[in-house]
């Protein structure tokens, strides 16, 4: 299937931690003046607000709460610290609830004194103890695996087939993955893992961005689509073709756009989507 650009900005969503420096009132009236129609919220910007109060904002504005992240970070050797995690999910799925978003992406951490195997566990763990409570609330769980160059302390869930075979394992409707380009890019079996997600309807998720040639900080350093090296067209293609009909996700951690004019940085967004997306 030959890939092709979005039409219109019908399926364009902005995550506020892309735009980090505008609050989230901001963010929400430059959004959906600029036609984007999608917004997915960071924790940090709803720190002091009425959750309930803000989502109505949002709504109000015309942009749908697409997610809430993020949720994770459940490995420890210390088992207060895992209980610790439990309940912090709990609260960000409680949030979600109270803010309307219907997903928590989670981030799912990682422990470095202990092997990946037992982080591992420990993340399936973590995510069957909150799985009651999502159910209830009717809140999914997105696993989002990350790149293996986090696989130290941010999280031991490195590919998707890792991600698909925990969700899998899990066994529950509530619970699947977010795809993001950025962490995902480079794997030989992504296309065929995506096209799993499609068979087992669980593909919550779609983030994109691009990855900066060189990079100069493995964190803070994305690029706007078109400005480095992943097909973010051609997995958009299979993740369409594996049934997936929901937002395009643009989530850019930078400290190069954060640190420029937001609505020049929000224009270009916008172009790059159009025009590499």
């Amino acid at each position: 299937m030959e890939a092709k650009a979005p039409a219109d900005l019908s399926k364009l969503c902005i995550h506020t931690i892309t735009t980090k420096p505008w609050p989230i009132e901001t963010s929400a009236e430059k959004f959906a003046a600029a036609g984007v129609k999608g917004i997915t919220v960071w924790r940090d910007a709803l720190q002091g607000r009425d959750l309930a109060k803000t989502g109505q904002l949002l709504r109000s504005a015309g942009l749908s709460v697409v997610s809430l992240c993020r949720g994770g970070f459940f490995p420890s050797t210390s088992k207060s610290k895992r209980e610790a995690a439990i309940n912090d999910n709990k609260k960000a799925i409680e949030e979600a609830a109270e803010l309307g978003a219907p997903l928590v992406v989670l981030v799912c951490g990682a422990e470095p004194s202990q092997s990946l195997d037992e982080s591992r566990a420990q993340i399936r763990a973590g995510i069957e103890a909150v799985l009651p409570l999502a159910e209830k609330l009717k809140v999914r769980l997105g696993i989002e695996p990350l790149h293996p160059m986090y696989a130290d302390t941010r999280s031991a869930i490195n590919t998707l087939k890792q991600a698909n075979d925990m969700a899998v394992a899990i066994g529950s409707m509530w619970v699947g993955v977010a795809v993001d380009v950025y962490h995902l890019w480079w794997d030989p079996a992504l296309k065929e893992e995506i096209e799993r997600c499609g068979r087992n309807k669980h593909l919550f998720a779609f983030h994109i961005c691009d990855w900066s040639v060189p990079t100069s900080d493995l964190l803070n350093d994305r690029g706007l689509m078109g400005e480095g090296c992943i097909p973010v067209r051609q997995i958009r293609t299979w993740v369409e073709t594996a049934g997936f009909r929901g937002f395009n996700e643009v989530e850019i951690f930078s400290n190069k756009w954060w640190n420029g004019d937001q609505q020049t940085f929000l224009n270009k967004i916008i172009s790059a989507y159009y025009t590499h997306s």
